[in-house]
């Protein structure tokens, strides 16, 4: 089995900081990233334990080898940065589509290059995307093509690194995140009105999915959909 360190990239907030904290509550070794040394550090003492804090930028994919070179054997290396682009055609702006194509394509393969070696063969990687992929909106143009090529990118992940298993998780709206919490309450409505399930994704519910997509031996080369059934309508 394999023997090391979870590795979240992006887990200062969100989904990917609950993530992180699920596995330091078992006294794993965890290891958070986020845009800046600082606020690695401040979410890595938040989550407790022996998490320990790294910054870099996923856009400037050319600091990341030096950023992780102190960084051991890892078991699980999770890809979770998520950074919000509302960027239309008509009004198109080339730096923030720049920047996240970079971050979540470009980054986020540096990232697995850089840390391959550390990777033991049943370890496993889980990268984030987003159901924009399928249900574009007004503003999404770089979101969705973005989260597509996230789609294809464990696609040939699973070919080259195997037997290393590469997943995605694509979620839809998690009522209870930072996010969305907070969101007017007839929007909230709207939203639940459209799930089958009758509610919206729980933090819970995607903290357990990204386990399970971690952890199971036998799930690979899989894009998850979580959305409550939306994609069933």
């Amino acid at each position: 089995m394999a023997n090391g360190s979870v590795v979240v990239v992006g887990g200062t907030q969100g989904l990917g900081f609950e993530l992180a904290r699920s596995y330091a509550s078992e006294r794993r070794d965890v290891i958070v990233t986020g845009r800046d040394q600082v606020r690695a550090e401040t979410a890595a003492a938040e989550i407790g334990g022996s998490t320990r804090g790294i910054g870099f930028d996923l856009a400037d994919p050319h600091s990341i080898a030096a950023a992780l070179a102190d960084v051991g054997a890892v078991e699980h290396l999770v890809l979770a940065a998520i950074e919000r682009d509302v960027n239309s055609v008509r009004n198109y702006e080339i730096d923030a589509a720049l920047r996240l194509a970079t971050m979540k394509l470009v980054g986020y393969t540096e990232t697995i290059h850089v840390l391959l070696p550390r990777l033991a063969d049943d370890s496993s990687i889980l990268i984030y995307g987003g159901l924009a992929r399928d249900r574009p909106y007004p503003g999404s143009t770089t979101v969705t093509t973005v989260n597509g090529g996230v789609t294809a990118l464990v696609r040939t992940l699973v070919i080259e690194l195997a037997p290393i298993r590469v997943n995605a998780i694509h979620t839809g709206i998690v009522g209870d995140s930072p996010q969305w919490r907070d969101m007017a309450p007839e929007r909230h409505k709207a939203l639940v009105d459209r799930t089958p399930i009758g509610r919206l994704v729980t933090m819970a519910e995607s903290m357990g999915a990204a386990r399970f997509l971690l952890e199971n031996a036998g799930v690979n080369g899989v894009n998850l959909a979580l959305d409550g059934g939306w994609m069933c309508m």
